[in-house]
């Protein structure tokens, strides 16, 4: 089954401390957006990518998307206010397609393999999320930090990126909550409220999004060892 890829990459990531976008921080010397991006041009069922990006920013996002020889970019669209709404703008310039996934552009260390699964459970039940099992113990605390209760863990997942949905199905969700004004902190949490199942698909624990310098100490030990 084909699909087509929205990639937020609009964001400046604040915390990162970088002072630029981190799509451009470079990972052995290549930007993390290429990294990224590469794990859809080399895979045979995506049939092309639409990034979402600031349009100030557009002419070093061509310029990198030619450098790097990435065919499958089939528009630039301009970000939103809100990781929601740049999913949105994305998502209008989906076309002939019945699967759609949405993905982080900053999390490059994504497995084919992973993707494939993803497909094939959206295409059949409508809506999946790649996933991992919490590992650690999850205490909820007050607002002055004492520990309320600990969290039984057994049924607590990590949702991660790409996420894949029937288009309709997301269209639906994004039409909805646009409806309500209600900002959610993913697709899936969009769709859960139209309501629609929404399956999880055991991912990597190395599928990590980067936010915060820490997490490219742990980039680098990754690519240390990466095989896509």
């Amino acid at each position: 089954m084909k699909y087509q890829v929205v990639i937020p990459a609009a964001g400046q990531g604040k915390r990162m401390n970088a002072g630029r976008n981190k799509q451009f921080i470079e990972l052995k010397s290549i930007p993390v957006i290429i990294h990224t991006l590469r794990v859809f041009e080399n895979d045979p069922l995506c049939s092309g990518v639409i990034l979402v990006i600031n349009k100030d920013e557009q002419q070093i996002f061509e310029k990198l998307i030619q450098t790097y020889n990435i065919k499958k970019i089939i528009s630039f669209v301009q970000g939103g206010s809100e990781r929601q709404h740049s999913v949105y703008n994305g998502l209008q310039e989906v076309k002939n397609t019945d699967i759609v996934l949405v993905h982080d552009g900053a999390r490059p260390f994504l497995k084919q393999e992973n993707v494939h699964e993803l497909i094939k459970v959206a295409t059949d039940k409508g809506a999946a999320v790649l996933a991992v099992p919490v590992k650690d113990t999850i205490k909820r605390a007050s607002s002055d930090l004492y520990v309320e209760e600990t969290v039984e863990r057994s049924s607590l997942w990590a949702i991660q990126t790409p996420q894949a949905f029937h288009v309709s199905i997301l269209q639906e969700a994004h039409e909805l909550a646009r409806k309500d004004n209600f900002l959610g902190t993913d697709e899936a949490s969009l769709v859960e409220r139209i309501p629609k199942q929404v399956y999880i698909v055991k991912g990597s624990y190395l599928n990590i999004k980067l936010t915060t310098p820490d997490d490219l100490v742990f980039a680098e030990a990754i690519l240390h060892n990466w095989t896509s």
